[in-house]
């Protein structure tokens, strides 16, 4: 065999093996973060199941301050819709309320269209511990095979779950100050 017919080899084994590899990678995905706080759960609950208040505290707010914002539907609760389009820091999409129990849990059906193309779930749980509230966000979804592939040299936990913890304790501080 000549050398270029070897390298030619290595190379359709190299890219069968990282096919493998990539397909084999679990296709679910969740990222979780929680915070205690010392408010109330209401006090806390309304920060989130009012998208008008997420300014605020969300750290893809502060990674981009001119990205374009819509709202639609209610004010707050179940239908309240946010859509925007950002730099290539936030990207474009929209986020939905489907879910909203006051004081328990707010859910949303949220719509990535650029970068990339997603539909998670991402949900606030709110549970009293003791004298304080225990805010949980987390998002979960599915991946196909190029966000398995993203998934290879990018930790999404890491970096979506410090972007959590950082809107977690911007919300802490909010509701703990008008205490």
């Amino acid at each position: 065999m000549s050398i270029p017919l070897m390298i030619l080899a290595a190379v359709v084994v190299l890219v069968v093996v990282l096919v493998v590899v990539v397909a084999l990678r679990p296709s679910g995905f969740s990222v979780a973060r929680s915070m205690g706080m010392a408010a109330p759960a209401g006090r806390v609950f309304e920060q989130v199941n009012d998208l008008h208040k997420w300014e605020a505290w969300s750290p893809w707010a502060k990674l981009d301050p001119d990205a374009k914002v819509t709202y639609d539907g209610p004010a707050a609760g179940v239908g309240a819709g946010f859509a925007w389009v950002g730099s290539s820091k936030v990207g474009e999409g929209r986020m939905t309320i489907t879910e909203s129990r006051p004081g328990e849990l707010v859910r949303f059906r949220l719509e990535f269209l650029k970068p990339m193309k997603a539909t998670n779930t991402a949900e606030f749980t709110f549970r009293s511990a003791g004298g304080q509230t225990v805010v949980t966000w987390t998002m979960s979804g599915r991946n196909n095979f190029a966000g398995k592939a993203f998934g290879l040299v990018v930790n999404c936990d890491k970096m979506v779950g410090g972007q959590f913890e950082k809107g977690l304790a911007d919300m802490k501080s909010i509701v703990e100050r008008a205490g």
